[in-house]
């Protein structure tokens, strides 16, 4: 059976139990469960492979010894089981519970999770779903990508979920030209599930040739996750794309710290992200930040931090609604320091229906270098594909699309979806970013008095066909009387 097909199954079994309300509750709980059959399924494989190696769980909480058997506990027993000694046990697992750090990320990991089901034999029938995939396996371990798609696909109908999910063409596409390199720390600071993370792995990964750069490769990948539920479904993610111990992923608010606690220690390479925007931080959040770029809005916070704690000569790409680049007072602010501190070098406008059906706000990639200020700034536009009117769940945005920016990348030149903009005419218009493509030739609908005479001539041809149309009908039933 396809692994698509499984995680359905759960859903469906989820869904007789009184317990669990919605989508977000049926993707809380599987997320937990999938973590720990995850988990265990590393753990066999640190026992063959590390010597010594010491579970951080008690042998009784293991998935192999409560969940493994498919006639194994189940009913009121297995409930009673996960909800008064699992999670009471793993949420107050002590740090020191194994030396490998895994016994700290347990504990993250079931802090802010939740057991939502209250039928044990329902529990017990998906835990044997769950048996049926083995993340050891090469094959089944790349299926979970099929399973992560479907889990994010649902997220679509479990609240506001926008803030979880970028297309995966979009990430690609922004961590392909950035390029982070082995030996440089790469962080998302408001990293969802881990899409940016994962795309950088994948690149980084096939340049690691020892066990020494491997160690530095798997310390090198940070994020940060607001939310429980996206947090969680990092980490997992991390895990499958070889990052043994994930504790670099933290279940924090990157806006809850001072910007000035923030130390030479704190600065990374690299920074990759789509911060939630169109929303507002919670009260207090904009004292963290300077006063002259105080603000709630969430997306011009980030663009500050972002600003804040690269290092000099660090690389940066980050999702901007349009409001960011033509907005006033703060955001000029913000985009003057952008421009003072940083080379914001490109600016890829992207169409509307990219985020949808989440936001159909329009987006932008802004990709820039600390160190040097802006100079020019190259916009492309992106068009959408030959036939496509927008995007949509069905019809979503694809890397192949992004082929004829890579192209253009590294030998520009202005064209009808590229040009450029010296950085003193941005001045000159109040720090505004939204330039519109000026090789764009809009259709002439020609003189407005010549088309006043045609709309006229229109109307008087309308009235009398409906006199003449009147008249007939007027005859026709004079001629049955």
């Amino acid at each position: 059976m396809a692994i698509g097909t499984s995680i359905k199954t759960i859903q469906d079994i989820m869904r007789k139990d009184a317990g669990v309300d919605g989508d977000a509750q049926r993707i809380s709980q599987l997320s937990w469960m999938l973590f720990l059959k995850i988990f265990d399924d590393k753990e066999k494989e640190y026992e063959l492979l590390v010597k010594g190696y010491r579970s951080p769980m008690p042998d009784r909480l293991r998935w192999r010894n409560w969940a493994a058997d498919p006639e194994g506990i189940t009913g009121d027993t297995l409930l009673k089981f996960i909800d008064t000694d699992l999670f009471t046990t793993l949420k107050e697992l002590p740090s020191e519970a194994a030396s490998n750090g895994s016994g700290v990320l347990l504990r993250r990991v079931f802090e802010d999770s939740y057991n939502y089901m209250k039928n044990g034999t329902l529990i017990r029938q998906v835990a044997n779903k769950i048996n049926e995939i083995d993340f050891n396996r090469t094959e089944d371990r790349h299926l979970f990508g099929e399973i992560y798609e479907k889990i994010l696909k649902d997220l679509q109908s479990a609240g506001n979920a926008g803030e979880y999910y970028t297309p995966r063409a979009v990430t690609q596409f922004m961590v392909d030209q950035v390029d982070p390199k082995l030996g440089e720390t790469i962080l998302d600071p408001a990293c969802g599930t881990g899409g940016f993370l994962t795309c950088a792995i994948d690149n980084i990964r096939k340049t690691v040739k020892n066990p020494k750069e491997e160690e530095l490769f798997q310390s090198s990948i940070h994020g940060v996750e607001k939310k429980p539920m996206p947090h969680l479904l990092c980490v997992t993610n991390m895990m499958l794309h070889g990052i043994d111990v994930p504790n670099q992923i933290r279940h924090d608010n990157t806006l809850a710290r001072p910007l000035k606690d923030y130390t030479e220690r704190d600065r990374v390479d690299v920074i990759v992200t789509n911060p939630p925007f169109g929303g507002m931080e919670e009260d207090g959040i904009e004292g963290n930040f300077p006063s002259m770029y105080q603000t709630r809005e969430t997306a011009d916070l980030f663009l500050v931090l972002i600003m804040h704690i690269l290092k000099e000569g660090g690389r940066a790409a980050i999702v901007l609604p349009d409001g960011t680049l033509f907005g006033e007072g703060v955001k000029s602010r913000i985009k003057e320091k952008l421009l003072s501190e940083c080379n914001l070098h490109t600016i890829v406008r992207l169409p509307n229906g990219v985020f949808a059906p989440y936001t159909g706000i329009k987006t932008n990639l802004l990709f820039f270098e600390k160190g040097k200020p802006t100079k020019e700034i190259w916009y492309y536009e992106h068009t959408y594909p030959e036939g496509y009117k927008s995007y949509s769940k069905t019809k979503p945005i694809r890397i192949e699309e992004f082929v004829v920016e890579k192209t253009w990348w590294n030998n520009r030149t202005e064209n009808e979806h590229a040009w450029k903009v010296p950085v003193g005419q941005v001045i000159e218009n109040g720090f505004n970013l939204d330039i519109k493509n000026p090789n764009v030739v809009l259709d002439d609908h020609g003189d407005p008095e010549e088309l006043l005479r045609e709309y006229e001539l229109v109307r008087a041809e309308a009235a009398k066909t409906r006199d003449d149309l009147k008249r007939e009908l007027m005859e026709s039933f004079g001629r049955r009387e």
